[in-house]
């Protein structure tokens, strides 16, 4: 079976780029339900960064693991973890 990344569907033109840190000790697996036609999971692990696109009125279910299954343990607005760009001075650094 080929697995494929599940890209965002053409009619979503308000996408965002979001981060989550995982900054707990145990393995997390992150989802994405509540966008028709789409579906998001990922394993994330301790300490690990991941970087994802979402609509903005996406909301990111963290399911922490527990013997034999997952917990539902925190769900956060995609709005919330989108990364604000900073503008570079490119001139900044360089000594005359």
């Amino acid at each position: 079976m080929t697995q494929t990344l599940d890209s965002l569907p053409s009619d979503f033109s308000r996408a965002v780029l979001c981060c989550y840190v995982n900054s707990s000790s145990r393995i997390q697996i992150v989802r994405i339900t509540d966008v028709a036609s789409w579906y998001f999971e990922r394993v994330v692990f301790p300490g690990q960064r991941l970087l994802f696109e979402a609509p903005t009125e996406a909301h990111l279910e963290i399911h922490s693991n527990a013997i034999a299954s997952a917990i539902l343990a925190d769900t956060i607005p995609c709005q919330r973890l989108q990364v604000q760009e900073q503008a570079q001075d490119p001139m900044e650094g360089v000594k005359s």
